[in-house]
């Protein structure tokens, strides 16, 4: 089991663009655009726009912390590296949130459009939009599957993901090309409604609970990854500019085709987009168009895309319980990988239950989970600008292979944008999101008296602001305008300027703690500037093979 940085530094800027590109595209293509239509109309088009200059901002901020900081699993460690432990392990609990919650949600897709095949059984799985007795304990099924393959080994899988995000990009675009081609009804773009029938509250709320955040936040899978990298510093950013552009270009086909390609009776039957509601939308779609080799292409895609994307997931989920466990948040087991299977089982163990458990609460739907995940997601995303504003005060002399130009106005702006997004996300989502990033604050508490900390106010100043941060905005959605779900205490549009002005202040906030916490010297040592030169390369000693073996990918 070779650690040498030679043989870990293996993945190419092609195979790192094939890992988030495979990542972007898992079950986000299946549902994405039928979601996303249903909620805001023709008007989806502009929502995957939103979506990608979103999260093309928050990536570029990544972009530069992370190849500042190759490190495995590294989108968990950035709260810790700029303001100490508690915010992070506050951020990095939301990380793994995030992204272990992406293991269920993807066989949560396959169950649904296995309900689209011609066997009794399969009919059953999904009843009214939600999975059944039977569909849960399908997706369990598909679950457990995944995480046996990897439990033995990672490589096998890892070793066909290029040609399975071959296969999965090939599919959507055959599947758009047959919808056009079998009939494109320019009317459906302004009858029923017009452009935008649900208004435009309904395009922001599209972005974060149809799918939009959820299909193109693959890109963590490239900063995570992407230290794995031959010149990380020039792979990163390329590589996110590369899988978010052509994820972008297929969406919005994929879009278009959804509703030029829906039969205009079909949609004037339903009363309008709001009344489509397939439980598998591009096959139901091809059925009733009598495309029956487009079914059974989308039927095998169904499978390929989210067990493609999970290998990435599986990974993720991975490092991130590791990296947990390497600041002492979670039990030190977590750790340990399998000396001859090379899998990190104690973290594997621990994402299985986590997936389980999301399965049997609120895994009734891809939408339904898909919605809380996404808003996970964006608070999942709300270190990154911050950081490159930390580090830019405190790190002047940290080797940035990539620098974010015009941070000083970007940085905030993102940050505006993020909480933005949150707000979209809807009451009561946001409140849950909330309150269950919230939970890590006295778990942080109780671990860090435990370890002898005499001083829990000097550990927790530089976390206020997030605290604050997050309590704020759940109580602006839920006094928000009902468009977005509060009680319209806040009428519409007041209520996006006022979250989007706050943000800015909570941003300055941040930053400022972020540097006074430097000062206190409360991040400890940092893992490149006090390291040997190959931080990168220790660091991800502890999380073992399943990044050494994506690196053969």
């Amino acid at each position: 089991m070779d650690m040498s940085a030679a043989n870990r530094k293996g993945l190419s800027l092609f195979a790192l663009i094939m890992i988030g590109l495979g990542s972007i595209f898992g079950s986000g293509w299946l549902f994405g655009a039928g979601q996303a239509a249903a909620v805001a109309g023709p008007a989806a088009i502009v929502a995957w726009i939103i979506g990608a200059v979103f999260i093309g901002m928050i990536a570029m901020s990544y972009a530069e912390v992370g190849a500042a900081y190759p490190l495995p699993g590294s989108m968990a460690r950035f709260g810790t590296i700029s303001h100490g432990p508690v915010l992070g392990f506050m951020t990095g609990w939301a990380v793994w949130i995030a992204i272990a919650a992406l293991i269920p949600i993807e066989s949560i897709a396959g169950t649904q459009y296995m309900s689209s095949w011609n066997f009794g059984w399969a009919k059953g799985l999904v009843e009214n939009g939600g999975l059944t007795t039977s569909g849960m304990a399908m997706a369990l099924f598909l679950t457990v599957a995944l995480w046996l393959a990897c439990y033995w080994s990672v490589a096998l899988l890892a070793k066909a993901n290029n040609l399975l995000t071959l296969v999965k990009f090939a599919i959507p675009v055959l599947a758009v090309i047959a919808l056009i081609a079998s009939g494109f009804h320019t009317g459906n773009f302004t009858d029923h409604g017009g452009f935008a029938p649900n208004g435009w509250p309904a395009v922001m709320t599209a972005v974060t609970t149809s799918g939009v955040v959820f299909a193109f936040n693959g890109f963590q899978a490239v900063v995570n990854l992407g230290g794995a990298a031959k010149n990380p510093g020039r792979a990163i950013p390329l590589a996110l500019v590369g899988a978010l552009s052509l994820g972008l270009v297929i969406y919005l086909a994929l879009q278009i085709a959804f509703i030029g390609g829906v039969p205009p009776e079909k949609l004037a039957e339903a009363g309008g987009w709001s009344g489509i509601n397939f439980s598998s939308p591009f096959a139901d779609l091809a059925k009733m168009l009598m495309l029956h080799w487009v079914v059974t292409m989308l039927q095998f895609g169904a499978f390929i895309s989210p067990s493609g994307a999970n290998i990435g997931n599986v990974a993720s989920a991975s490092y991130m319980a590791q990296n947990l466990a390497e600041t002492g948040f979670f039990p030190k087991k977590i750790r340990e990988v399998h000396p001859k299977y090379g899998t990190a089982r104690p973290a594997m163990w621990l994402n299985l239950g986590f997936s389980i458990l999301l399965l049997v609460t609120v895994g009734h739907s891809w939408e339904a989970l898909a919605s809380v995940v996404s808003a996970a997601m964006v608070v999942s995303y709300l270190i990154g600008p911050i950081a490159v504003g930390v580090f830019r005060k405190t790190k002047p002399e940290l080797p940035r292979p990539f620098r974010l130009p015009a941070a000083k106005i970007l940085c905030p702006i993102t940050f505006a944008f993020a909480a933005c997004a949150l707000y979209w996300s809807k009451w009561p989502d946001t409140g849950k999101v909330v309150l269950l990033t919230l939970v890590a604050a006295p778990i942080a508490a109780v671990v860090l008296k435990r370890k002898g900390e005499k001083s829990l106010l000097k550990q927790f100043a530089p976390a206020w602001w997030m605290i604050a941060f997050l309590l704020w905005l759940g109580t602006l959605s839920a006094l928000g305008s009902k468009e977005f779900g509060g009680n319209g205490l806040i009428p519409g549009g007041l209520d996006i300027a006022i979250v989007a002005v706050s943000a800015l202040g909570f941003y300055f906030w941040a930053v400022r703690s972020g540097v006074k916490a430097h000062h206190a010297g409360l991040p400890g040592p940092d893992p490149i500037l006090d390291g040997d030169g190959d931080g990168a390369v220790e660091a991800s000693a502890a999380a073992g093979a399943p990044e050494r073996e994506l690196t053969h990918a």
